[in-house]
């Protein structure tokens, strides 16, 4: 609520009811209600979706483009260096936005939590459609940058299968590897019990997944990891492994986590209460009355 809105009401207080003009406290409060409105969705909508946009942007962009850099430098910065600028740069936005958006920074995390109720699906609608624009202008400023050789010849850091492994086999790496990423992303971001340590354990997580399955599939675990730089550059090939098999894990993961860990954790707690609140009686009455 704005200064001059406060002032409004307070100087209104002391009209005296002959002094008001007709309609006058419904116009000051249609003002207020339209306001709160407004604030209520930059709040709940704008900040969330722009922190998705952005994370998921920066993530791409560094992402992608190592894979990009690893072609233009003739393969010197291998495997482990692409692992590590994934994995890092997740954990850098996890950090970043978490407090503001969850920072899903994937469309498969924010599915996995509309389908246990921890997101409305109209805002797990807005962070989908932030998360795909911000990985499609990584794609466009990556095509920009490096010269058309290099990045057609890392096709523009879009995850592909390998020669020997089939769709199916793809979906189903996939599918494993987001399995453990939403692991992660439960086990220490959504748990109350997890330690804080920001999104770091996602992305080693991330890290760990790429150097197993990344000469298989690419590791894209995140279907707009592959969308952006396949939209910019135009390499949709066997795009509907990485949309189905990163769905696919995270429903998984998501429904194991929040349907058989947490609530057996609950059910365990509950147990255990009774016998703590009558642990601290017996020690009350020992302190007290001996």
């Amino acid at each position: 609520m704005s200064y001059d809105i406060r002032n409004k009401q307070t100087s209104g207080s002391h009209e005296g009811p002959n002094n008001r003009q007709p309609g006058t406290a419904t116009q000051q409060d249609q003002e207020v209600s339209e306001f709160q409105e407004r604030g209520k969705l930059i709040e709940e909508y704008v900040t969330p979706g722009l922190a998705e946009f952005v994370g998921t942007f920066v993530f791409v962009f560094i992402g992608a483009g190592s894979i990009i850099t690893n072609v233009s430098t003739r393969g010197a910065i291998g495997l482990l260096g692409i692992a590590l600028a994934h994995g890092l740069a997740l954990s850098m936005v996890v950090s970043a936005f978490g407090g503001t958006s969850g920072a899903h920074i994937n469309p498969a995390v924010t599915i996995g939590f509309m389908v246990t109720r921890r997101i409305t699906p109209d805002l797990g609608i807005v962070y989908i459609a932030a998360q795909l624009a911000g990985a499609t202008l990584a794609g466009f400023l990556l095509q920009a940058i490096f010269p058309q050789a290099v990045w057609q010849a890392a096709q523009l850091g879009t995850p592909a299968l390998a020669p020997d492994v089939s769709f199916g086999t793809g979906i189903l790496v996939e599918t494993i590897l987001t399995f453990f990423l939403l692991l992660a992303v439960f086990g220490t971001a959504v748990d109350e019990r997890a330690p804080k340590i920001g999104g770091f354990g996602i992305g080693l997580t991330v890290l760990v997944d790429i150097l197993v399955g990344g000469p298989l599939t690419g590791a894209a675990m995140n279907p707009a990891r592959t969308f952006g730089p396949a939209l910019a550059g135009g390499f949709w090939q066997n795009n509907l492994v990485y949309w189905i098999g990163p769905i696919l894990g995270a429903v998984l993961a998501t429904l194991f986590y929040e349907y058989v860990i947490l609530r057996w954790r609950k059910r365990k707690d509950d147990d255990q209460r009774p016998r703590r609140q009558f642990m601290s009686l017996n020690s009350f009455r020992s302190q007290h009355f001996q």
